[in-house]
């Protein structure tokens, strides 16, 4: 069976979506209600920072997960990422200080600085080269049906329940997530055994420069995201939204049903004129949050934000693939996910530097960020000379 001809929808293929649904839901079900708990710690000052040290240490642990990747195998480190938000749920009730709980955000950072970056490289070499961008849509179906329904579960566990039952929940997720990672087969040929070796960095270990232009669109594109985890909450119970994690699922759900044709498009347009037109719309949802006055138009300004990140996050996926060599799979991904962390990290600390629970502020974060968010798509039309045939065929070729 050709390449053109090979099915996508294998057993393998299936269990990396469902452990990815797994693990998003664990560690999403979480951040709407991590604002409201650091506050009853007394760190209502610190909110900033819930998502900042998570970014941090997700991005640190970016260029080692990319090498392990590479080298180890891709299973293994899927493992590690999952197994770090199980050790964290069970960590949360125990350290109650706003110490404690900042060191966890720290630590819990390492689950997704481990886990997409294996998973994105696995499913890419699971799948035909000519539907990678459909491959990381229905994927990304998986990973963001998790985004909906966790914040959802989380405030509904938490409303019935407690904070403390929230996280061992998570925890459990995580526990699900890696016993489907043990019935999964390696993709990854000539792996090697572990080594602590593998862990020392050179200096042309850390960044795949072949997909730098993936990276820089991917940062400017997700400020906005760690803008929205941080403050999103607020603004939602200031418009009279009742269930704070109502906003990510409608944005999460409006994403899931873009995804799908958003991949195919891409594989069949190319990349860059998808992120184009996703980007445009992106910044047209940040300015219609910001200026929501209901729990209606906010909903609405959400979900054109879903649509915006379904068309942009396969295609920005499938595009870091197109730059790269086969053997630096698992290093584009991580440079592009380094990218991501680094864009979501500076969005959480300016929208915390700004906001300071002063509602009017709001606002002007969100402005703050289309105007951020309209420089990547300034680079994509005027900056970045795509040399590249949108065919992924041929841009596999390029040397």
């Amino acid at each position: 069976m050709s390449s053109n001809e090979k099915s996508i929808y294998t057993l393998q293929f299936a269990l990396v979506c469902l452990s990815s649904f797994l693990f998003s839901a664990s560690f999403n079900m979480l951040i709407p209600e991590l604002p409201s708990y650091l506050s009853s710690l007394g760190g209502a000052e610190y909110k900033g920072l819930i998502i900042a040290l998570f970014t941090l240490t997700a991005g640190i642990s970016r260029p080692f997960s990319g090498k392990l990747t590479d080298t180890i195998g891709r299973v293994p480190v899927m493992a590690v990422g999952s197994l770090v938000c199980f050790v964290c749920g069970f960590l949360y009730p125990v350290l109650t200080t706003v110490a404690g709980f900042l060191f966890l955000r720290l630590i819990h950072g390492f689950s997704t600085g481990f886990k997409p970056t294996a998973t994105a490289a696995y499913v890419a070499d699971l799948v035909p080269i000519n539907r990678w961008g459909e491959a990381m849509g229905i994927h990304g179906i998986c990973f963001s049906t998790g985004m909906a329904i966790g914040p959802a579960i989380g405030s509904a566990i938490t409303a019935r329940f407690s904070i403390n039952i929230l996280f061992y929940c998570s925890s459990v997720f995580a526990l699900l997530s890696i016993a489907i990672l043990m019935n999964m087969k390696e993709s990854l040929h000539n792996k090697q055994s572990f080594k602590f070796a593998h862990l020392k960095m050179g200096r042309n270990e850390i960044i795949e420069w072949r997909a730098l232009p993936a990276a820089v669109v991917t940062l400017l594109s997700y400020v906005s995201y760690g803008a929205l985890l941080t403050i999103v909450s607020d603004w939602s119970k200031h418009l009279g939204v009742e269930n704070k994690g109502l906003f990510f699922m409608v944005f999460t759900v409006a994403s899931l049903l873009i995804r799908f044709v958003a991949g195919k498009a891409s594989d069949r347009y190319g990349r860059v004129s998808i992120l184009k037109i996703s980007i445009v719309l992106l910044i047209f949802s940040l300015v219609f949050i910001g200026m929501a006055n209901s729990a209606f138009s906010l909903m609405a300004a959400s979900a054109l934000y879903g649509v915006a990140t379904g068309m942009l996050s396969p295609a920005v996926t499938a595009w870091t693939v197109d730059l790269s060599h086969e053997e630096h799979r698992g290093k584009a991904m991580a440079t592009m996910y380094i990218a991501l962390e680094i864009g979501i990290g500076t969005g959480a600390l300016l929208a915390g530097w700004l906001f300071v629970d002063q509602i009017s502020m709001v606002p002007v974060t969100f402005y703050a960020c289309a105007g951020i968010t309209l420089i990547g798509f300034i680079y994509l039309q005027f900056i970045y000379k795509n040399k590249i045939n949108p065919s992924r065929f041929e841009s596999r070729n390029i040397k």
